[in-house]
């Protein structure tokens, strides 16, 4: 796969995974426990018991689902929590 060399994300999917430097995973606590994490750009998803877990976890699927050369250079956890508050 040839990529543009313009930065800016493009709007075929392909294309994104070209001019990606970053990757972001949308990150909840699962329901059961645990974190669940979600790829915003990309289909990947895991989980983990603790944030250490997974840290390595969302690595390894990101290393499993790019080509070494198209892999982004930074993984950003984006950490989301639902609070609920009486009105």
């Amino acid at each position: 796969m040839k990529c543009n060399s313009n930065p800016a994300p493009l709007i075929v999917s392909t294309a994104i995974l070209c001019a990606m430097s970053e990757i972001i995973f949308l990150v909840e606590q699962a329901p059961e426990g645990g974190f669940s994490a979600r790829a915003l750009e990309a289909s990947i998803f895991t989980q983990a018991a603790t944030t250490e877990e997974l840290h390595i976890r969302v690595r390894d699927a990101v290393r499993c689902h790019f080509d070494e050369s198209d892999a982004p250079k930074m993984i950003r956890l984006h950490f989301v929590r639902d609070e609920v508050i009486a009105a």
